[in-house]
């Protein structure tokens, strides 16, 4: 007998009224993007307020970081959805496209809103005259713990889950997750890939630039924080597709993994395919930063 976690008994919604025959529904997904939210413009806040992990004067006041977040929303929420209307449903959406703006029906892509932020922030960042690459840095801080978030949001959600597997800790997902697996007779496992992600993006890599910053004066140079954050979440997107199920319009008979790219009998998941220059940036990145000087603080 396959040893294997039965999926935990978690409703999605937290709670739900209704008022006036209308139904108000509060989803786990939906306050991990609140609480990150939150949680990012508070780790933001601490930066810019302590002098010491500064060369100079901090990029941006506590107020101007307040006003970011109104634009840091809206690329989410815009970025993320073309990102998943483009990358993974667009003949779907070219056919219906007065759903594309349906995002409480799901769908979003991370690699989308990140574009999506990047290009929001920009604009903000430019009209205030606030310096690019040290700001960038703060986000990339102040990032990781909304996506440990969004992907445990994801696992109660049950959705985004992994491939079969026999580990010990596969867990048993409900719905066709546990119903559709070649080869295996009644209920399979999979991999809790989202749980996997949630760990190595999120608390792995949150540890990693809190290290940085705060031990080793990383925002001393511009682009290192940023850097390390765009390498590090490529790789452990990268390195945890090996263990999460493809979108089902990417499956096909003669592709079981749901490759993109194929080169022989190996090949590029989506997922893969756009971290992969967010790698190549990330490095770029840190080394230009570390071939600056690291001036000592400010007495």
């Amino acid at each position: 007998m396959v040893l294997a976690i039965p999926f935990p008994a978690v409703d999605p919604t937290l709670f739900s009224i209704e008022i006036m025959g209308f139904t108000l529904a509060l989803r786990w997904y939906a306050l991990s993007y609140i609480a990150g939210i939150l949680i990012a413009w508070g780790i933001a806040v601490q930066a810019v307020k302590r002098p010491a992990l500064w060369p100079g004067e901090a990029p941006a006041t506590s107020e101007q970081i307040a006003d970011l977040i109104t634009w840091v929303i809206i690329g989410i929420i815009v970025g993320g959805r073309l990102g998943f209307v483009i990358f993974y449903e667009p003949a779907y959406y070219l056919a219906n496209p007065g759903e594309i703006p349906a995002v409480w029906q799901g769908g979003m892509a991370f690699h989308g809103g990140f574009v999506g932020v990047a290009l929001a922030a920009f604009f903000y960042l430019r009209r205030q005259g606030i310096p690019l690459l040290q700001m960038a840095d703060v986000m990339a801080l102040a990032t990781p713990p909304a996506l440990a978030l969004g992907r445990t949001a994801n696992f109660i959600n049950a959705e985004l889950w992994g491939r079969p597997t026999g580990v010990p800790w596969g867990v048993i997902f409900p719905g066709v997750a546990a119903q559709d697996c070649p080869g295996v007779v009644g209920l399979c496992a999979r991999h809790p890939s989202q749980l996997y992600e949630a760990a190595l993006e999120g608390v792995v890599l949150c540890a990693v630039l809190l290290w940085l910053v705060y031990r080793r004066r990383a925002f001393f140079r511009p682009g290192l924080v940023l850097g390390v954050f765009l390498a590090g979440y490529g790789i452990a997107r990268g390195f945890v597709e090996l263990f999460r199920q493809a979108d089902p319009q990417f499956i096909t008979a003669d592709n079981p993994v749901g490759y993109v790219v194929s080169l022989g009998p190996v090949g590029l998941t989506m997922g893969q395919l756009l971290s992969l220059p967010m790698v190549i940036v990330g490095v770029c990145f840190i080394i230009v930063a570390m071939g600056r000087s690291n001036p000592q603080p400010s007495p």
